[in-house]
């Protein structure tokens, strides 16, 4: 199974699909994967690449929008998961609170650049939990994380494109 995914190119296609739905990993961890994969020649074609990169890291958004936060206040005082989902929480609060201090009127914009952004902890899944948490309106924060995602993408296209650069480079 696993072979499927290195040596096919619909194989590599899927696996940064479903890489980019993963929460932390998300497009800062697909984009290097998917560059990773132009090296081989399996003709993996990085603009397709990128493309269904950005589709599945959106996937998640009205699901998470919508029903995470709900799922997440029903469960934090379950025995088991509880801990777990009081974190998720507590990150999702930390996050909305630190968007409006420092936005004030712009905080759609802040959205955007705190998904866009690439640094552990932000991303499309702590966006727009933290866009839940504040009742910010639907349409404008799907639309602010979106831009948030593709900022993302050339930042780390650009941050994948000189690495590989480099270590191709030293390499000889």
């Amino acid at each position: 199974m696993l072979s499927f995914f290195k040596t096919s190119l619909v194989g590599q296609y899927i696996f940064v699909f479903l890489l980019s739905m993963v929460p932390l990993v998300e497009l800062r961890g697909a984009v290097p994967v998917a560059h990773g994969f132009t090296l081989t020649s399996t003709g993996f074609n990085l603009i397709l690449g990128y493309i269904i990169i950005a589709v599945g890291n959106m996937i998640p958004m009205p699901f998470i929008f919508f029903f995470a936060r709900r799922l997440l206040e029903w469960g934090k005082d379950k025995p088991v998961i509880g801990g777990f989902f009081n974190f998720c929480l507590t990150k999702g609060e930390k996050g909305g609170m630190k968007l409006q201090e420092k936005a004030g009127g712009g905080l759609y914009w802040a959205l955007l650049l705190f998904v866009g952004i690439p640094v552990p902890g932000t991303g499309a899944w702590t966006g727009t939990l933290a866009a839940s948490i504040l009742d910010m309106d639907f349409k404008k924060s799907v639309l602010a994380v979106i831009g948030g995602i593709a900022l993302a993408g050339i930042i780390m296209s650009l941050v994948s494109f000189l690495s590989i650069g480099a270590i191709l480079g030293f390499a000889g």
